[in-house]
């Protein structure tokens, strides 16, 4: 097995095995020191810290909130690995020296002209509808590929196939493409 691709930057088959020891490693590690089971995934993550965004502000809402209440606003060891995989990955792209800042990548440029707004508008979008459809889906698709697949979770099958073929969808719809 190759240990890099053609272009220097790391194998699919090494980085995903690699992510599979990692599930499997923190399903170990909080059963052991944490007494139940926590699973790999990001999108609780991303709502604890707009919680903990929002505590700066008005804390009383925070305190009253439903969802809050039951999913504690806290920085704990999934709030680390989100942190963690921006890092990984910053040091992993400057180590290959694969690393550019691109405030409009090449694909985006063709299809929708160099804008910085029109990019900037649709990434905040696009990741409003990601996570309202994370929150819809209880889980995000790191959550339901890795950890849901680990268990053979039905409904994390179905999520996962809806993830993959609505993306598919609407990457050929907004860069008009025609499926095959």
């Amino acid at each position: 097995m190759k240990w890099k691709t053609q272009d220097g930057g790391w194998s699919p088959y090494l980085a995903g095995a690699l992510l599979g020891l990692l599930a499997i490693a923190s399903v170990y590690a909080t059963t052991e020191w944490m007494g139940k089971s926590n699973y790999l995934g990001a999108s609780t993550t991303f709502v604890r810290a707009a919680g903990l965004l929002e505590r700066t502000f008005a804390p009383d809402r925070v305190a009253a909130n439903e969802y809050f209440i039951k999913e504690k606003v806290r920085v704990d060891w999934q709030f680390m690995l989100v942190l963690g995989i921006f890092l990984g990955a910053l040091i992993s792209s400057a180590t290959d020296r694969s690393f550019k800042l691109e405030s409009v990548p090449p694909t985006w440029e063709k299809r929708f002209g160099p804008s910085i707004g029109k990019r900037a508008v649709g990434a905040f979008l696009g990741g409003i509808v990601a996570m309202v459809g994370a929150r819809m889906a209880d889980g995000c698709p790191s959550g339901h590929g890795l950890s849901g697949m680990m268990q053979l979770s039905v409904s994390s099958f179905v999520a996962l196939a809806m993830f993959f073929s609505v993306g598919v969808l609407v990457a050929a719809l907004v860069y008009r493409r025609r499926l095959s």
